[in-house]
């Protein structure tokens, strides 16, 4: 079978698949015209494509942003899964977790990590239906799954969510649909697909991922289904979003409480607490010292934050050699509200929880090994120091005296051979424990420290830090060599003869044997002293224990291990002046600034010949250092180095090694500066040519680069900026490389990656008491500007969906950075650039100004608004959204106001004023505003009148009468009110329903209270009685002068009748005939159409009545239609019925 030839593929040439493959190549294809041959036909056309291209392009762009996570160790990935009540939800969850863990979870609660490949950890979170929670999911979630019920459609909770995404930066999101195996028929499923993909698209943007997860299979949903969304979360990209990079925080999976148990029972559980949280840091670093917010409790002081070791550690490089991630290491998963695992590390302990109901004292059912080591330590009755206290140690195998410790009370001072003895007996004990490898217990140690504390309180312990190199016993009893291990063979040496290892000896050609001294040879002369020293009446190691105690404290800081690199490789001594310990000149003082182990430094005394310096700003210039530069051939040699120096020995420069030069010179020696002198005298012409050769490569890389490839040697300012952060980050990484982590973590923070336990004080005792693991704890770092409180300035704008306008002084619930709180905004509108102006309701479709009182946020803050947090308002929550603009301590808000006054005096264009005033120190205020009337005539505030108090003097630009109203337009200003309510939401019981202040109409609905009622604000009729006006008189003096035209054409009414008033009219009979005639045809005329309309109505009535007819027998083929057609869908709702009442699920149901 195998040797058979396999079958050669033959395309089809007709059927569905090739119709579909021509279908894909359009139309210039089937035609065979090749677009790469010709250019395009239109011009218009392929400035169309142009600006197409160019556009995709720069939507793919963004604004470059630098990325706080660190690419090593970065922290698990947050994917919530919101949706409304019984979309799924908690069935997904279960789903993945089986799929990355291999782990079924019961009852999942608070968050829950798996590793889900080699350098990614992945945190899922179940976001419940509360809007509190939303809103702090969608702060803190990288990735959201967006979970729609694909047989009912987007619910009012998907919408408000996205809204709440958009104000405060928008992850990544893919939505799920679920519930489609309810819809039966495949035409229908199709529509529904296609019609809810195109409004996710709306919403989101086109092109968004959209899963379908079919049916639910064994309680979780099937496996392909989960495999391929668990493959698309594992390799998503995620972009920095503005607020994350610039504020930690902590995504909170566990909490404990640290406080007094008898203080929590002497305040009956109403005393502040002492929580723990633990988590992994987010975000960017987190510094101590700073405050944070838990969003739903409140600001809180951090007391200390511990780096723990991660519960869920990622697959190292050693462990994972290939190329898939091992079934070992899917297998951690980190749970702790949820209860997975059993095993929660602490600061200072390890809790292991053994589930299960068994019994101590059963031994019918058998327990694992785990179980059976959680029970032993159950029944330990000692300690391990109790258990090494009391047992016996015998020096060696043939000795019958057990090894003792003297205790303090049998101590005898006057002793001086036990005193002896016992130390022996220490020193080979310790002797043995070093041989073995293993350092001694602390506890043990301590208890050698108290004894000598007590024998002398000035002493301080081990003279010189503890060497970690392993220690053979010699043939004295207290001498340790210690044994160099080599890495290789070539570190040993191959001459053994002139190297002797265990006396520590070398020789240097012919010359005689020289001792080697070790690092910690002081130490060893003392001991070696203690051993020559003569038995006196106090034993040997308690002689000058002060000056001992000092000087060890000296050598333990001179005493250093040698850097014999720099010694061998780097300094210009001979090796048998290294080993006398002879330093080169300046040495001494650099070796103690170079020396980074320790912070504070032991100050060396002055060499007696060397001069005193005295104290100066300006470092001492000695004349024999600066005569070198006065040599010609030092000037030569750095010439090149300079902008003015001469093209060859640029030319040298650059061929030359670029991290040579100087230093690389100066390593090789003299000799090889006296061989490169020689050489280029040698032969100068050949260094020229060499020179010029390498000045034309250059130029002609610079010409290739520009013209063959332009674009390869010129990047975009979108690459510049990415090179650019890339290189300031490989700085900061290479700046904290060698920092050990508690001066790092002081220095820049906790860094993101970091699983850490965070201690805070004064906590509200509430929220231990109604701790509900549903609902996220979130952990928010505050920049130190967002801890003090001020007026703040936002744009903001009603949401097209909220149905109520809203009202100025109105609570309104606001979420700006991790805070949510109530407060009382003012809205205004910036007047021509002049005054903000007030205004009493929120304009629309037009973004207006708000100003609060409220913790300072950073400009270009997004939130969002809410007039309701409760899960019962009916209609859309998110009522509006903005951005915070500017934190302005002095905003000043005006409003329009109205000042009323009538005249009581009236002197040609001057009037007196009143009733518009208290005082006359307000008119002051006033004087020279500009007043007008009702009738438009205006006017000027001159000076205040001493009585009536208020009145004033005015004058108008015309005569006013008394019953003119006079009004002056002035701007009053107003002042944000200072009201701040957190929402505490955490802190109840019921956390879906915190109220905060209600507004008046709200109060007086729930108290029972009618509005009160002011007689002078209601409308009433208003009724003016008609004005009279005189004519207009012009006098006859004026009259006289003015030109014809301009004169009033004024008669007197006529009083007498005119002759055609009082003249007969006697018509002849021909005009008598002639009107008789007329009024005859009128009257026919008017017969006529009086019949003439009797008939049309006739026609009417009857048309009427056939109508009448026709629309009952119409009406009654309608309603015969409707029965039918309800009918039908009665059937269909009673057949559905049954369907779900048989084999499916409630809707409704939380799944």
């Amino acid at each position: 079978m195998d040797d058979r030839p396999h079958k050669a593929h033959r395309p089809a040439q007709s059927g569905a698949k090739a119709e579909k493959k021509d279908k894909g190549k359009g139309k210039e294809k089937q035609k065979g015209f090749n677009e790469k041959a010709f250019a395009p036909k239109s011009g218009r056309r392929a400035d169309r494509q142009g600006r197409r291209t160019a556009e995709r392009d720069q939507t793919r762009l963004h604004v470059p942003l630098v990325n706080r996570t660190p690419d090593d160790e970065p922290p698990p990935v947050i994917v919530a899964i919101v949706g409304p009540p019984g979309v799924g939800k908690t069935t997904l969850l279960k789903s993945l977790v089986r799929r990355y863990a291999k782990q079924t979870l019961n009852d999942v609660k608070g968050p829950v990590t798996v590793v889900s490949g080699k350098k990614r950890r992945l945190t899922f979170i179940e976001c419940n239906n509360d809007l509190n929670s939303m809103i702090d999911i969608g702060k803190i979630a990288d990735l959201v799954l967006l979970m729609i019920d694909g047989s009912f459609g987007f619910e009012m909770e998907t919408f408000e969510f996205l809204n709440i995404l958009q104000s405060h930066g928008f992850p990544k999101v893919i939505g799920i649909l679920t519930h489609l195996d309810l819809i039966k028929k495949a035409a229908t499923l199709r529509d529904t697909k296609k019609a809810l993909k195109k409004r996710f698209w709306t919403e989101i943007y086109q092109g968004a991922k959209l899963f379908y997860l079919s049916g639910v299979l064994n309680g979780r949903y099937p496996d392909t289904e989960i495999m391929n969304l668990s493959r698309f979360v594992s390799v998503m990209k995620f972009r920095p979003l503005v607020f994350r990079n610039s504020h930690s925080y902590i995504l909170a999976d566990r909490l404990e409480d640290l406080t007094p148990r008898e203080l929590v029972r002497t305040s009956k559980n109403k005393c502040d607490r002492t929580v723990t949280v633990y988590g992994y840091v987010r975000g960017t670093n987190l510094r101590m010292g700073t405050r944070v917010h838990i969003p739903g409790v409140g600001d809180l002081e951090m007391k200390s934050v511990t780096v723990l070791g991660d519960p869920c550690p990622m697959p190292d490089a050693d462990s994972e050699k290939r190329r898939k991630l091992s079934e070992k290491k899917k297998l951690i998963i980190h749970a702790p509200m949820s209860d997975v695992g059993g095993v929660m590390y602490d600061k200072d302990a390890v809790w292991v929880n053994v589930p299960g109901s068994f019994t101590r004292g059963n031994t019918d059912i058998r327990q694992g090994e785990g179980e059976q080591m959680v029970m032993d330590l159950q029944d330990v009755g000692s300690t391990l120091e109790d258990a090494v206290a009391k047992s016996q140690i015998r020096l060696l195998g043939t000795s019958s005296k057990n090894l003792t410790v003297p205790n303090e009370d049998n101590v005898d001072m006057g002793d001086e051979d036990s005193d002896d003895l016992d130390l022996e007996s220490l020193a080979g004990s310790d002797m043995e424990d070093d041989d073995s490898g293993i350092d001694s217990d602390p506890g043990d140690a301590e208890e050698g420290d108290d004894e000598d504390r007590t024998q002398d309180p000035r002493s301080t312990g081990r003279s010189s830090h503890r060497s970690g190199a392993r220690t053979l016993p010699s043939s004295s009893k207290k001498q340790r060599n210690d044994i160099e291990y080599a890495e290789s063979d070539s570190d040993l040496g191959d001459n053994d003869e002139d190297l002797d290892i265990g006396g520590r000896r070398v020789r240097f050609g012919e010359d005689d044997d020289h001792d080697i001294p070790s690092d910690e040879g002081e130490g060893e002369e003392e001991e070696e002293e203690e051993e020559e020293g003569d038995d006196g009446a106090v034993p040997r190691w308690k002689k000058n224990l002060a000056e001992r105690a000092q000087s060890s404290f000296a050598s333990s800081r001179k005493s250093r291990r040698k850097d014999w690199t720099k010694l061998i490789y780097a300094t210009s001594l001979t090796p048998a002046e290294i080993l006398q310990g002879e330093q080169e000149e300046g040495s001494g003082a650099t070796e103690v600034e170079m020396d980074e182990e320790d912070f504070f430094q032991i100050k060396r005394t002055a060499d007696a010949g060397q001069d005193e310096v005295l104290d100066q700003s300006k470092e001492a210039l000695s004349a024999e250092e600066l005569k070198k530069w006065e040599d010609e051939e030092m000037l030569e040699s750095i010439r090149h180095l300079f902008i003015t120096g001469d093209d060859n020995a640029a030319g040298d420069g650059e061929d030359g090694n670029e991290e040579g030069g100087a230093f690389g010179e100066e390593e090789d020696g003299d000799d090889s500066q006296d061989d490169e002198e020689g050489s280029a005298a040698a032969d100068p012409e050949a260094a020229r040519a060499a020179a010029l050769a390498a000045k034309k490569e250059a130029l002609k890389r610079k010409f290739d680069e520009q013209y063959d490839d332009p674009e390869s040697s010129k990047l975009d300012f979108y690459e510049e900026k990415k090179d650019e952060m890339a290189r300031q980050l490989a700085l900061n990484r290479a700046e904290f490389e060698g920092i050990d982590a508690e001066a790092r973590a002081l220095v820049e923070g906790y860094r993101p990656g970091q699983y850490v336990r965070i201690e805070l004080t004064d906590v509200p005792c509430e929220l231990i008491e109604n701790f509900d693991p549903s609902y996220p704890i979130v952990v928010g770092g505050l920049l130190p500007a967002e801890e003090r409180f001020g007026f703040v300035q936002v744009r903001i704008k009603r949401h097209r969906w909220y149905a109520r306008t809203l009202k100025n002084n109105d609570p309104l619930i606001l979420s700006v950075g991790w805070r949510r709180f109530q407060t009382v905004p003012i809205y205004s509108l910036d007047d021509h650039s002049i005054r903000m102006r007030m205004l009493k309701y929120t304009p629309e479709h037009m973004h207006c100004y708000a100003t609060f009182y409220g913790p300072v946020s950073l400009p270009n803050t997004g939130f969002c608004a809410f007039n309701s947090l409760s899960g019962e308002t009916p209609g859309f929550r998110v009522s509006a959204t903005g951005v915070v603009l500017d934190i302005d301590r002095s905003v000043k808000i005006v409003k329009k106001v109205k000042l009323t006054g009538v005249p009581y005096k009236i002197f040609k264009n001057t009037a007196f004023v009143k009733d518009m005033f208290n005082s006359a120190l307000e008119v002051v205020k006033f004087e020279g505003a500009n007043i007008r009337t009702v009738s438009g005539i205006r006017g000027q505030i001159k000076k205040a009148m001493p009585k009536p108090d208020g009145a004033f003097r005015a004058t108008f630009e015309d005569k006013v009468l008394k019953s003119d109203i006079i009004f002056l337009r002035a701007w009053y200003s107003v002042q944000p009110r200072k009201f701040y309510n957190p929402v505490t939401s955490l802190l109840l019981s019921d956390k879906a329903h915190w109220t905060g202040m209600r507004l008046t109409g709200q109060v007086r609905r729930d108290e029972g209270l009618k509005t009160p009622l002011n007689v002078n604000s209601t409308y009433k009729r208003i009724e003016r009685p008609p004005r009279r006006f005189n004519p207009l008189v012009v006098p006859k003096k004026l009259q006289a002068s003015l030109p014809y035209a301009s004169k009033p054409k004024l008669m007197a009414p006529q009083r007498a009748q005119t002759y055609l008033q009082k003249r007969a009219v006697v018509m002849e009979p021909e005009e008598k005939k002639a009107v008789a005639l007329l009024q005859q045809i009128r009257a026919l005329r008017k017969n006529q159409v009086a019949r003439r309309k009797e008939k049309k109505d006739e026609k009417k009535v009857e048309r009427q009545k056939k109508l009448a007819k026709e629309e009952a027998v119409k009406g009654e083929k309608e309603k015969e239609k409707r029965k039918e057609y309800m009918r039908v869908a009665g059937q269909k709702t009673k057949r559905a019925a049954e369907i779900e009442e048989g084999g499916g699920r409630s809707k409704r149901r939380k799944t």
